[in-house]
């Protein structure tokens, strides 16, 4: 797909290169209605002068773009988050580029901004973070050529390259040690639904358990907040059949949900076991510390700002399996205390 130029808009627009040239640049010579006309058209096709600049001195802008679309007060309790960005962050630094990130709401306005770096040549490419089912940014992406690295996968991320773990591997591995336990009354917080590794985990869950013959395993669906969280736990344990297991889809749930347990006069691991998400400092800090599944998310960021580079350099896109998480008992599980 062609980049906008300067005789685009002007087509579009049914007017001469200089009018869209003195409407961007704020200019007389043009009436405030064409302005206003031109300079609509030229948001929408992606078009900025900075654009046509940089694509006539043939410059790179040095600089890769993550967009998140979370709301913005979330991002600053979610570990995951801040522990991926350190390490793209030192594969960057390394390289000389700069991270751009931005915050948008949903998928349509970060889409919009992909256009709009696409069309003024502000990153050489992008790392694409919670991967949905059927997600409409890949056709997009695919369409623009941008160069783009999916952290997530395997499926849905058509001719993208990704960077992907086996989560459903790590969730059964969870269940069976949970069961090995003794427990038998199982249940699973899971983050937002429309996410493709919650579908993921959200099948294993639902597979293991059938295959273990867990009748009474539930799923409650969140925003992975820890209010939400705590909401769901609570609804959780004032059930008529109450889990003796929880597995949360984040470590900020994971403690909320501790903090619900022990609000409700309930002993972890002895009543309640709790096996938390992704195995921040947060897991360890916390009594008892919580038994986690996890795994090295500096070195995911890092895998996947290696593969984009790679992809900048002219590198054909592949997909890279990384490391699978693992989970690490600690004193937030143990045998169900009471009656099964």
């Amino acid at each position: 797909m062609k980049r906008p130029t300067i005789a685009d808009v002007a087509r579009r627009a049914g007017v001469s290169k200089g009018a869209v040239s003195y409407a961007l640049n704020g200019q007389p010579g043009v009436s405030e209605a064409t302005r206003q006309r031109i300079l609509a058209i030229a948001a929408e096709i992606g078009f900025s002068p900075s654009s046509a600049a940089r694509a006539l001195s043939g410059a790179t802008a040095r600089a890769i773009g993550l967009i998140l679309a979370r709301p913005a007060q979330t991002l600053g309790i979610e570990p995951f988050f801040m522990e991926l960005i350190s390490g793209v962050e030192a594969e960057l630094s390394a390289r000389s580029y700069a991270l751009t990130l931005q915050v948008v709401t949903d998928a349509t306005a970060e889409i919009a901004v992909y256009r709009r770096w696409w069309g003024e040549r502000r990153v050489d490419g992008v790392l694409v973070c919670d991967l949905r089912t059927d997600d409409q940014r890949v056709p997009v992406l695919e369409e623009l050529r941008l160069p783009a690295v999916v952290i997530g996968g395997p499926a849905g991320t058509g001719r993208l390259a990704s960077v992907w773990s086996n989560d459903a591997a790590a969730l059964v591995e969870t269940v069976e040690y949970l069961y090995a336990l003794g427990h038998r009354r199982m249940a699973r917080v899971a983050g937002l639904p429309d996410l493709l590794h919650t579908t993921i985990r959200t099948q294993a869950f639902t597979e293991v358990c059938q295959r273990l013959g867990l009748t009474e395993s539930v799923v409650a669906s969140t925003d992975y907040t820890g209010e939400e969280g705590a909401r769901a736990t609570r609804r959780l344990l004032s059930s008529r059949i109450r889990p003796t297991a929880i597995i949360y889809d984040n470590d900020v749930m994971a403690i909320a949900g501790l903090s619900v347990a022990q609000e409700m006069g309930l002993t972890v691991p002895a009543d309640l076991s709790i096996v938390a998400w992704d195995d921040s400092p947060l897991c360890r800090l916390v009594h008892p510390p919580l038994t986690a599944v996890g795994r090295d998310i500096p070195a995911y960021g890092a895998h996947a700002a290696r593969q984009l580079l790679q992809l900048i350099e002219g590198a054909p896109a592949t997909d890279l399996q990384d490391e699978q998480a693992h989970l690490t008992p600690r004193g937030s599980t143990g045998p169900p205390g009471g009656d099964q």
